[in-house]
């Protein structure tokens, strides 16, 4: 059978307000950037820690095991929990976790706080879900989309930020800097947020069962999470082999010219609210088609002239927006689409959508790792190529009429 859309005691056509969307979108950034701010400090972590080179990885590894634990097992909660105050309950995790690691001194130490950091930051995966729900449906993409704008930059910001933050004074400080602007966030959440309690509310248990069935028996979830698999795996490896590639013999850039480098993705953010406007316009398939296409025509510019030069480098610059930009869209027609199947289902939708592509993303960065040192930018760039092109051959097999169902089969 099928279930339609029930409403929370926060119905969709109650709107919602210019300052509300840009203080979720503010909060969805400064939270998931929790997840970086590690990426760019391995080195400086690893030796105060005295981690040797080959457990340096872990350093974020252990962010990103905790991320996608708590994905499947906190993001659901959604569907149960009254959001404002399980929002409010993982950012107290989160901050603990933060404090964890800025006065860590020891390995165990900082690996289990960052294990905690990645639980934490999935608050940011309350927030989107519940940012649906206070949309009314004929805005909704709109409203996803602006959020996503803060989580994106949060996303592209962090690690410049904790290099700079680092230059300064020490890596210690981005942690216990992010744990003060967790804990005034929090109490800021704690007075504008309105409740919302899901009126279906299943034990926790029938709760994660559900989300195999829903894995089995959703076609388009299964659809738009392996598209943004794809395409985020590619984004991954991107971002995984370029600071590789443009410190080497070729470019021969400093780690601030590399954080400049990063600077310029955070131009793709902007796809974000124009993907959601299309989305709910009713054109998502052709946008669909137009992200993918962006992402590998992105990996085909980079051969056009041969490394090292300044027009390779502006070509680089142009692949990386390209990349952010077509990724960045497919993933709000994905939220757009997806949360269409019923707002008692969006917690559990949400997590499966975001394991489903974040899994790939750490699969799209080791792989990226691995081919850079066999076989450099070549080998690197040729699967990143391959991904979006996968997504397209998949895409192709999809009917017009796939688009937006308004029921989950049961």
């Amino acid at each position: 059978m099928t279930t339609s859309s029930t409403p929370a005691n926060v119905p969709d056509n109650n709107g919602i307000s210019h300052g509300m969307t840009w203080l979720l979108a503010t909060a969805c950034g400064l939270i998931v950037a929790n997840i970086y701010y590690a990426q760019p400090l391995i080195g400086p972590i690893a030796a105060a820690l005295g981690l040797t080179p080959a457990a340096a990885g872990l350093i974020v590894t252990m962010t990103q095991i905790g991320y996608g634990a708590g994905l499947i097992l906190i993001v659901p909660l959604a569907d149960l929990l009254e959001n404002r105050r399980l929002v409010l309950s993982v950012l107290g995790i989160a901050i603990l976790a933060l404090l964890g690691a800025a006065f860590a001194n020891q390995p165990l130490s900082f690996l289990l706080a960052a294990l905690l950091i990645g639980i934490g930051s999935v608050a940011v995966q309350v927030l989107v879900p519940y940012a649906a729900h206070l949309a009314p449906e004929a805005m909704r993409g709109r409203v996803v989309g602006n959020v996503m704008i803060g989580l994106m930059l949060g996303v592209m910001l962090a690690r410049p930020g904790a290099s700079f933050i680092t230059s300064i004074s020490s890596w210690h400080v981005v942690f216990l800097v992010s744990a003060f602007v967790m804990l005034l966030l929090s109490l800021v959440l704690a007075r504008a947020l309105p409740s919302r309690t899901p009126t279906n509310r299943p034990h926790y248990r029938k709760l994660l069962a559900s989300m195999a069935h829903l894995a089995l028996n959703t076609p388009l979830l299964r659809r738009r999470a392996l598209y943004q698999a794809c395409l985020f795996a590619a984004f991954s490896l991107f971002w995984t082999t370029t600071p590789l590639l443009l410190a080497g013999p070729a470019f021969h850039l400093s780690q601030r010219g590399i954080a400049l480098f990063a600077l310029a993705g955070v131009a793709g953010a902007i796809a974000a609210p124009i993907a959601g406007r299309v989305a709910d316009r009713g054109w998502s398939r052709p946008a669909t088609g137009i992200a993918m296409i962006s992402v590998a025509l992105a990996f085909g510019l980079t051969h056009l002239v041969p490394a090292g030069s300044p027009m390779a480098l502006g070509l680089l610059v142009v692949a990386a927006i390209l990349i952010d930009f077509g990724v960045q869209a497919n993933v709000v027609l994905g939220y757009r689409a997806i949360f269409t199947l019923g707002a008692e289902y969006r917690g559990r939708l949400n997590g499966l959508y975001m394991a489903t592509f974040f899994g790939a993303g750490a699969v799209g960065s080791a792989a990226g790792g691995w081919a850079f040192a066999h076989g450099g930018w070549a080998l690197a760039s040729a699967i990143g190529l391959t991904l979006p092109i996968a997504a397209l051959l998949y895409f192709a097999t999809e009917r017009a009429q796939c688009g937006e169902p308004a029921s989950v089969t049961r």
